[in-house]
């Protein structure tokens, strides 16, 4: 192809992809934002959309540190109570986040798998979840609420564990 209209073909070229706002838009809208579909009353969303061209985090179940190292494995201080697992969990997962430039804020969803405490008769802890929860979600700190499952599960790996959290993060 000659020189002249190999130039011609790139001006076409540009001036094609280039569109106006006024007829098409061509590009991803990169900055437009997470849209948060609210639950009127409810801690917890109906839903979230995440626009196009946005990336995800995805994190594997996160459970609590230990609380107290000084207490030998399966003894029910060295993690606490559901309560404080569910503290411990969310402020590991809040680290993780922030090894990505990312934070609570930025969470859009949450699958929650709450195990039975032996002295909650027996029944996953719900109501110390949802305490932990609102500390972190739906507070003046960090209004954002998130699309959420709450599970209670027969058990988890480590019987002396009673909440695994996995979370959906948008990058801004």
């Amino acid at each position: 192809m000659k020189p002249n209209r190999l130039f011609s073909l790139l001006i076409v070229l540009t001036l094609a992809l280039s569109c106006e706002e006024k007829t098409v838009h061509c590009s991803l809208d990169l900055e437009e934002p997470v849209t948060r579909f609210e639950r009127e009353g409810s801690s917890i969303l109906k839903g979230a959309k995440v626009p196009a061209g946005k990336s995800i985090y995805f994190a594997s179940g996160i459970v609590a540190n230990v609380k107290d190292e000084s207490k030998p494995a399966g003894d029910r201080g060295r993690f606490g109570d559901t309560y404080d697992q569910s503290v411990s969990a969310l402020k590991r997962i809040n680290q993780y986040l922030s090894e990505e430039g990312l934070s609570l804020k930025n969470v859009v969803a949450m699958k929650v798998y709450v195990a039975p405490d032996p002295e909650n008769d027996g029944k996953p802890d719900f109501q110390a979840w949802f305490k932990a929860y609102g500390e972190f979600f739906g507070n003046e700190e960090n209004p954002n609420k998130v699309a959420r499952s709450t599970i209670g599960v027969y058990t988890l790996v480590d019987p002396n564990k009673f909440i695994e959290i996995e979370v959906r993060a948008v990058y801004p």
